[in-house]
């Protein structure tokens, strides 16, 4: 009689607790599904955002939307605040896709995304003059000049002629800071004002391949080098090297 007065107990005690789990299974299953249907804010393109945006740049090309929580992509953006002004799109964006925190990349990130394979980088410090006043950010494009002061051949007491060539064209620059300032990257945005760049050097990182690094490291080394702000679709012809003897003659056919 005791055995089958337990073994009813038990019984009862294995229903309520089968019971109990039961209703706790169905309770959270019913959160979550109430949870998933929960509305929430998050920014979707409404016109397209092309690469290399920067984020400052696209209040007018996004809209608040509201969309169920359980289809929120991971990270996906409420408020422009959330990003970083001078950060840029890394790919193009479509409408209709939500604004993800991670496709928006600090601009050396993105240049440095956009160089083909088998590039090196090189840095080399330059003068405010000739780094175009210091207006240089990652992502430019910039030609370089390589000039040079007579330099004396072998033993046999005669020079070379002093000479210039804008020996590079249209060179990704992927990263610039002022010499003295940490790692911090130089701003398209900062102000100087006339006559107000900045005292000392610029660490110029620009990305080329192997010959051309050697050749920029030699002007660096034993003569001096300019950059001009070269954008992709700058002619390149006419050019040639340029000395004394025929910088008033050079561009006469």
């Amino acid at each position: 009689m005791r055995r089958r007065v337990t073994g009813i107990v038990a019984a009862l005690v294995l229903a309520s607790l089968g019971t109990v789990m039961l209703v706790v299974y169905v309770q959270s299953a019913r959160d979550e599904a109430v949870a998933g249907e929960r509305m929430v804010d998050v920014l979707v393109v409404s016109d397209d955002i092309e690469k290399g945006t920067k984020a400052a740049d696209i209040d007018d090309l996004v809209d608040t939307k509201q969309v169920p929580a359980k289809v929120r992509a991971d990270g996906a953006v409420e408020d422009l605040a959330d990003l970083d002004d001078e950060s840029v799109a890394a790919v193009d964006l479509v409408p209709g896709e939500q604004v993800v925190a991670a496709r928006f990349v600090s601009r050396q990130e993105a240049a440095r995304g956009d160089l083909p394979e088998g590039l090196q980088e090189v840095t080399v410090p330059l003068e405010p003059a000739r780094a175009l006043g210091g207006r240089l950010t990652a992502g430019d494009s910039v030609g370089v000049f390589l000039s040079f002061d007579p330099f004396d051949i072998g033993d046999t007491g005669e020079q070379t002629a002093n000479s210039t060539h804008l020996e590079l064209h249209k060179v990704a620059v992927t990263n610039v800071q002022l010499q003295g300032q940490g790692a911090t990257p130089v701003s398209s945005d900062d102000s100087k004002g006339v006559g107000g760049a900045a005292d000392g050097k610029y660490l110029v990182t620009l990305a080329i391949d192997a010959p051309a690094v050697e050749q920029l490291v030699f002007a660096a080394e034993h003569g001096s080098v300019w950059l001009s702000a070269e954008p992709k679709d700058a002619p390149e012809g006419g050019t040639k090297i340029v000395t004394r003897g025929n910088v008033y003659t050079v561009g006469v056919q």
